[in-house]
């Protein structure tokens, strides 16, 4: 799936209350253009019941308080899968006005196919608590797109978020693969382990439980159904040390 100059905070709130993001929440949005496809769509998050965006701490390369309605931030940072052979910026995204994750999306050739997508109403990569980046699997002509191989990551494979600016790596092993129905994402315990408890609960996010850093890399997969794919792809790790 598949995300501008920063924006000033806005006092905009999204959906309050974890019932009212489980069901805003119910379907997925696709993450790529499909084959064949004109048309690409939005990678579902929960719409954020959340009551403010991320706070990165002092020194983080993420701006503080960016508004969750507003459009995507560039970041001087990138992705990187080194067992994969690929990488892309990383740009910050909101919420449509639709209350869905944004994924910005183009015309074939558009390098936006090739970025990654962090949401900045989860964590932020490197903190204690849950970091989601989702990314497209595919362009609107079907060709691969910047996460079209993460299905073939495998437990103990490396991903790095790398500050362009200071040279410095945040890493992150990879501890699972999964893959789910459209349908299981809908459950409250599978939108948690991919967002964290905040986001869906609706209270912002938190720190994890085991109060360790984790990451999320998030895509579709399966077959392009009336407009969509009908499965995701999602990759779970912890930060590395």
């Amino acid at each position: 799936m598949p995300t501008t100059p920063v924006s000033a905070p806005s006092s905009a709130r999204a959906v309050r209350g974890g019932l009212a993001a489980m069901a805003a929440a119910s379907a997925l949005g696709g993450c790529g253009g499909g084959p064949g496809a004109g048309t690409a769509h939005t990678v579902g998050l929960p719409p954020a019941a959340v009551e403010a965006p991320a706070s990165p701490a002092a020194g983080s390369p993420v701006p503080a308080r960016l508004p969750l309605h507003g459009g995507p931030v560039p970041l001087p940072l990138e992705l990187r899968l080194p067992s994969l052979g690929a990488s892309g910026p990383i740009l910050a995204v909101g919420l449509t006005a639709r209350n869905e994750m944004d994924a910005p999306k183009g015309p074939a050739g558009d390098p936006v196919w090739q970025d990654a997508f962090w949401y900045r109403g989860g964590g932020v990569p490197g903190d204690p608590g849950i970091a989601t980046i989702a990314g497209h699997v595919d362009d609107v002509r079907g060709r691969p797109a910047l996460f079209a191989h993460i299905r073939d990551l495998h437990p103990g494979d490396p991903i790095v978020v790398h500050d362009v600016q200071t040279s410095t790596d945040i890493r992150f092993t990879v501890a699972q693969v999964a893959t789910y129905t459209v349908q299981q994402t809908t459950q409250p315990a599978i939108l948690t382990s991919i967002y964290g408890a905040g986001p869906v609960a609706g209270t912002g996010p938190q720190p994890a439980p085991d109060g360790l850093s984790h990451l999320t890399l998030v895509t579709c997969a399966g077959d392009f159904v009336h407009g969509s794919y009908d499965h995701r792809v999602v990759v779970y790790a912890q930060r590395a040390g």
